[in-house]
């Protein structure tokens, strides 16, 4: 089977390409704009790496979804201080840039597996999001933070109408919080320039006190990597079929935790598992800063995020394994090493 992964070199494609290599006969074709986190595969005879921008390579990109199986355009804006910062980029790349990428693997008959996203549900009230029929509720359009969600949502929707309508064999999968190594630069000292456990981490080892957005009272279930990349290695599989033309939920409705706990975990594991960071790391204090001060006027949270996993469990036999404790012990390795 050969596979085109475009967004490589990002935080899902790095590690499923990893696991690609290491666990199938797969080949895989791959594009990114740089290929720092992916350097160990690209010796890699399965390997073939493009480096390049996928809204500009448009030819290489049609070539290669002739020849492909399966194509996974993984290719998004997923930061949320980006998402009121630069809306238009989130739409422009999020959506239109892949919308693009489908109408070709529906023009090709090419099946698409999708990163749709845990933001789809929004403000749902449901205490448990389920993929078939939970309501998809978001904010007032000043709210800017929603065109992510809602870009991923149009994308979803445009895909099943594809399917429905015009026979494209897809797959989409809803990550909810995939955590561990190489998920951002811990580096980046630009609040809110990283998703939150990266951010954390990077306020600890720069002396940074800690800022609860909201007092950090939301609450996300966390997934480490190599549990959310088992699903979707079993998603493209798809023995049966059984995940085509499928909605899936993949996160670990265990490891459902506050923020602030999150942040507390952080400074605990830290401080006793790391002595070179200890002392820094006690130091640290937590802040609670309201949205408005730390995002802008656009943003707008959401207090519970819980994902149903029926269809992961029933259609692809998969269940997460990794507790919470022990995916930060390995992403704090990777990170502290």
């Amino acid at each position: 089977m050969k596979i085109l992964i475009l967004g490589a070199n990002g935080f899902i494609g790095s590690h499923l390409s990893e696991t690609i290599l290491a666990k199938t006969d797969w080949q895989i074709d791959a594009m990114d704009l740089m290929q720092d986190k992916i350097s160990h595969c690209l010796s890699h005879p399965r390997f073939n790496f493009a480096l390049g921008d996928m809204t500009k390579q448009k030819e290489w990109i049609r070539d290669h979804i002739q020849t492909s199986d399966v194509v996974l355009p993984l290719v998004a804006v997923a930061t949320p201080a980006l998402y009121v910062q630069d809306p238009l980029r989130v739409f422009e790349l999020d959506f239109e840039a892949n919308l693009d990428v489908v109408r070709q693997c529906v023009e090709q008959q090419k099946h698409v597996v999708f990163p749709s996203t845990s933001e789809v549900y929004g403000m749902c009230p449901d205490t448990e999001f389920d993929e078939e029929k939970s309501h998809l509720v978001t904010g007032p359009i000043e709210k800017e933070r929603w065109i992510y969600s809602t870009s991923k949502q149009l994308m979803d929707r445009v895909i099943y109408a594809y399917g429905k309508h015009k026979g494209l064999s897809y797959s989409l999968f809803r990550p909810f919080n995939w955590y561990g190594p190489r998920l951002d630069n811990v580096f980046n000292p630009k609040p809110g320039g990283s998703r939150v456990l990266t951010q954390f981490i990077g306020n600890i080892l720069r002396g940074e006190n800690i800022n609860l957005v909201n007092g950090g009272a939301q609450q996300r279930c966390f997934t480490y990597v190599s549990d959310g990349i088992d699903a979707l290695l079993r998603i493209i599989e798809s023995k049966d079929q059984a995940a085509r033309n499928r909605i899936f939920n993949v996160g670990n409705p265990e490891e459902n935790i506050s923020i602030r706990k999150l942040a507390e975990m952080l400074i605990q594991f830290i401080t006793q598992h790391y002595p070179k960071y200890a002392e820094q790391a006690k130091a640290v204090q937590l802040l609670d800063v309201d949205s408005k001060m730390y995002f802008g006027e656009g943003y707008q949270d959401v207090s519970l995020r819980v994902p149903s996993i029926r269809h992961a469990r029933e259609y692809l036999g998969w269940e997460p394994k990794v507790s919470m404790e022990a995916g930060l012990r390995k992403t704090l390795d990777y990170y502290l090493a």
